[in-house]
């Protein structure tokens, strides 16, 4: 059996930086442990791979794997699809018309924005597939222990950690400095004791620029670690951008607002990610979320199974 990848790196516009990931185009047939086995193969923080959707008006179903588990929903796996398969034109011999496409996934319906400049597809945008949720609030004692990090470091005037979703759910908490920020290191033996992976995804760490002022070019400066999955640390992890953005929303005063933030990602780890994360809150309550960025092509290739 013949299989065609593609691998991409996603938030960025460069080779090399952002997030890489692999994309399995012909993955119809596959096992579910044969598409474990490959993204352990790849190593990267997920692997997608590509199956004819069930319902013909959806461009694919798309199931997402860490070298670990499977995931229902991730960020930057979508984005990179949905620009592997906007710049073929199409999938599994169907064309893929116009600026908008939607992915089958296990979290829902992701519906994806196609960008294209002088008709080059360069970006995508999708929106989170389930609303904005809320999980349990960790003790700041545990996160800190979690990422080698003292209780001071953090900020805990706008909210204490806590586990948020729109499809997949990260423990997020925020941090008083960007130097907290840049000396957090994960403790594994922490994570595998108290962050197990049916109890969030990862910790997602970040620190906001003081108004009027940008941090490293960005709004927000993150980090999100989840070595449960074999993910050490991530560099851009538009699945918690997404719920990060809701957050902030719910958490702002305003009944009705349209809230807009680039998140920088992955700087500490030399792998510069600039996520576009937005959100809709109408009459107090958080409507859409969005995240989107630049891709740029790496590579590309063919896995032969045998046996």
């Amino acid at each position: 059996m013949k299989l065609n990848f593609v691998t991409v790196d996603v938030f960025t516009d460069r080779q090399f930086g952002g997030n890489p990931l692999a994309v399995v185009t012909n993955a119809e047939g596959l096992s579910t442990e044969s598409m474990q086995a490959i993204a352990a193969e790849f190593n990267l923080a997920e692997t997608t791979f590509v199956l004819p959707p069930r319902d013909p008006a959806h461009a694919a179903q798309v199931r997402i794997f860490t070298p670990r588990a499977e995931m229902p929903f991730a960020g930057h796996p979508s984005i990179g699809t949905a620009f592997v398969l906007a710049r073929a034109g199409e999938s599994y011999g169907r064309r893929i018309p116009g600026d908008r496409l939607a992915f089958e996934m296990i979290a829902g319906l992701v519906d994806i924005g196609i960008v294209r400049e002088n008709g080059q597809v360069v970006a995508t945008r999708l929106t989170a597939p389930q609303p904005l949720s809320f999980g349990e609030e960790i003790p700041i004692e545990t996160v800190a222990a979690a990422c080698s990090l003292k209780p001071a470091d953090f900020k805990t005037s706008v909210h204490l950690p806590r586990v948020a979703s729109c499809g997949a759910p990260f423990l997020f908490a925020e941090l008083a400095s960007r130097e907290a920020l840049a000396s957090a290191a994960a403790r594994p033996e922490v994570f595998a004791r108290d962050f197990p992976r049916d109890r969030t995804t990862g910790l997602h760490l970040y620190v906001q620029a003081d108004e009027g002022a940008k941090l490293q070019g960005c709004d927000i400066q993150a980090r999100m670690f989840a070595p449960q999955h074999g993910i050490p640390e991530d560099p851009a992890t538009g699945s918690a951008a997404v719920a990060l953005i809701g957050l902030l929303a719910h958490l702002g005063p305003e009944r009705d607002l349209a809230l807009s933030k680039t998140i920088g990602q992955g700087f500490d780890m030399g792998r510069p990610s600039i996520l576009d994360a937005s959100a809709e809150k109408k009459v107090g309550e958080v409507t859409a979320t969005h995240v989107g960025g630049r891709c740029v092509p790496v590579m590309s290739g063919v896995i032969e199974l045998v046996g």
